[in-house]
């Protein structure tokens, strides 16, 4: 995606402090998946599936697509916040749209819609045959004052 030029550039270290944040965080760390790649209204997150993603009938268990898009919806809508300010999804809908029981994910998020308080995100998730296995959208609120503390500018 190209960056409109009235946009900041961003910090490639704040952006490799990020990804490292969020591979050792608790839950991201548990179901495996890694934010790839992050820049303005986009970001990929890539997980490699395991026996632990399956329910009981063979394939991935709904939470772990619920948790793809959720997360790239998330940092599809973050770079563009000032440096202090957090983020939350205040609502998450999506569709299962193919079952699959191996292989790896990778969910693309994009911000549709960015604001200064409310913005509006997609994300899809595909197999490794490039199939579109979910899709969702969420609404993201913006929490001023409660930005990630990483020691390093957002923005160059």
């Amino acid at each position: 995606m190209t960056r409109p030029s009235e946009l900041p550039t961003p910090n490639p270290d704040y952006i490799a402090a990020v990804q490292e944040s969020v591979r050792n965080a608790p839950y991201p760390n548990l179901i495996g998946m890694r934010l790839a790649a992050m820049d303005f209204d986009s970001c990929r997150i890539e997980l490699e599936l395991g026996e632990r993603h399956l329910q009981p009938f063979g394939i991935i268990h709904g939470g772990v697509l619920a948790t793809l898009i959720d997360t790239a919806t998330f940092w599809a809508g973050f770079l563009r916040l000032p440096d202090d300010c957090g983020l939350v999804n205040v609502d998450l809908k999506l569709n299962y749209l193919k079952a699959v029981s191996r292989g790896h994910l990778r969910a693309e998020g994009r911000c549709l819609r960015p604001g200064r308080q409310i913005s509006y995100t997609e994300a899809s998730v595909y197999d490794d045959a490039g199939e579109l296995i979910a899709h969702g959208t969420s609404t993201l609120m913006a929490l001023p004052g409660r930005g990630l503390k990483l020691g390093l500018p957002k923005f160059l």
